[in-house]
């Protein structure tokens, strides 16, 4: 049964505390850094393995993109209705049950997002090497996240400029590699035009199998429902963050995909994970790999600030909720859950260093993707069980454009759980093991409640 608004009072607003401070480029910036990590920079080399058609492989993207915008539409109407930081543990909860809501937040809060920040922080390193060849990669990440955190701490004013500036930065080093792909002097003879040999393409198991990778690279298009409670106007600026953010994704990851497939032969990109190192060295020569290595490195600092904003945040609207974890609601004058965002960065170092973010990260993708198709799938379900709620925002296409995520999600988890089986299965336990935490939990409450009350007797 839904959760109603006489059980949950505090959930009716916002959360406690919030500063509803944050604007739409702000949020539309948080979006895209969220999105744009290292995914588009290196799953082209495994594309044209089987995929040897630049129009086919400029659709397979095109597909990801528009499958994200519907999620994207989805998620827009459950924000706009239930305007309350943390995503899906918020949105679960309101649409289900709370202990289906806590099993996200708990998948969330403890590694969900702590592991992309470690994978990104390491990239950065990696990277980073590149352009500072006697700096250790370690420290480098290790360093990235530290500052990152500092600027967090900072407040949510101090965050905002810092991912709207950083953002922007990241932006302007991709249109400025596209331009210098496009004017190049001598490009591959690749075909974006459709011919009769993309049907077979695009119909194949290739396409298929490359659709789920393309899809982890658009993840991050629900950012800014993470921080709804700290958005201005929530109900209009939203729906025009997640749809502007993607849209503008989609376009980048094909302008990109596009001038990679112009720049270098595919017989050079082929079962490359280098794919951007190797079109720079054919549009600027031997500064290319140096030029992309440091483009990178400058794109994931973004990444990585948007995911130390918006992660602590599920962990602090569970304190707001949770007794047990009311530490982690607690802010700073300037509004950061400081011992929300030290939690955070505590598990991302650890990962670092035991360097299992990678083990962890294959472990909670199917826990993400269940969560996220459970969400959906909760959008039918308050249409139908409280048609009557209040809907400032309306997601479009209804329902065409929910079954479609839902559809290419559910082919997502069956593609997880036939490849890897193991993995699959243990990103289970974590969501039963955070079932069972909150029975748990709740029981305790309620033996601690029930012992009150005799005793007061």
């Amino acid at each position: 049964m839904a959760a109603s608004e006489a059980d949950y009072p505090s959930r009716a607003g916002r959360s406690g505390g919030a500063v509803a401070s944050v604007s739409l480029p702000v949020a539309t910036a948080i979006v895209i850094a969220d999105m744009i990590g290292v995914g588009v920079f290196t799953s082209l080399g495994f594309q044209v393995k089987d995929i040897p058609s630049g129009f086919s492989i400029l659709m397979l993207w095109a597909v990801g993109g528009l499958v994200s915008v519907c999620g994207a539409l989805s998620y827009a109407e459950l924000g706009a209705m239930f305007p309350r930081s943390s995503g899906e543990y918020n949105f679960l909860t309101r649409a289900f049950h709370p202990a289906i809501g806590f099993m996200a937040g708990w998948v969330s809060a403890t590694v969900g997002f702590a592991a992309p920040v470690a994978l990104a922080a390491m990239a950065f390193g990696e990277y980073g090497r590149a352009v500072l060849p006697n700096a250790p990669p370690m420290l480098l990440a290790v360093g990235a996240i530290w500052l990152v955190t500092l600027v967090q701490l900072g407040g949510i004013r101090q965050s905002s400029r810092f991912q709207l500036l950083s953002t922007v930065l990241k932006l302007g080093l991709i249109v400025a590699f596209l331009i210098a792909g496009y004017t190049i002097a001598a490009p591959q003879p690749v075909r974006f035009m459709p011919a009769s040999a993309d049907l077979g393409y695009m119909t194949s198991a290739a396409f298929a199998t490359g659709l789920v990778f393309v899809m982890y690279a658009f993840s991050g298009w629900n950012a800014a429902t993470y921080i709804i409670g700290e958005l201005r106007a929530p109900e209009k600026t939203l729906p025009r963050a997640l749809l502007l953010g993607t849209v503008m994704v989609l376009v980048l990851y094909i302008a990109l995909n596009a001038v990679f497939l112009r720049a270098a032969p595919m017989d050079a990109l082929a079962g490359q994970l280098q794919v951007a190192s190797i079109a720079g060295g054919h549009i600027f020569g031997e500064t290319g790999g140096r030029f992309v290595a440091a483009m990178i490195c400058i794109g994931l600092v973004p990444s990585i600030a948007a995911m130390m904003w918006i992660g602590p945040r599920v962990l602090m609207t569970m304190g707001e909720d949770i007794p047990a974890l009311s530490v982690f609601a607690r802010r700073l004058p300037n509004g950061a859950p400081a011992y929300a965002v030290l939690f955070q960065l505590t598990v991302a170092t650890l990962m670092l260093f035991t360097e299992s973010f990678e083990a962890v990260l294959d472990l909670v993708q199917f826990s993400l993707l269940s969560c996220s198709f459970l969400t959906v799938l909760g959008l039918f379900k308050l249409r139908i069980a409280q048609p009557d709620l209040a809907r400032p925002y309306r997601a479009w296409g209804y329902p065409v454009t929910p079954l479609i995520f839902l559809s290419v999600t559910a082919f997502m988890m069956y593609y997880l759980i036939t490849t890897r089986p193991l993995q699959s299965g243990l990103g289970a336990g974590a969501m039963a093991s955070g079932l069972l935490i909150y029975w748990f939990a709740h029981a305790r409450s309620r033996r601690i409640a029930a012992t009150a009350v005799s005793g007061s007797d």
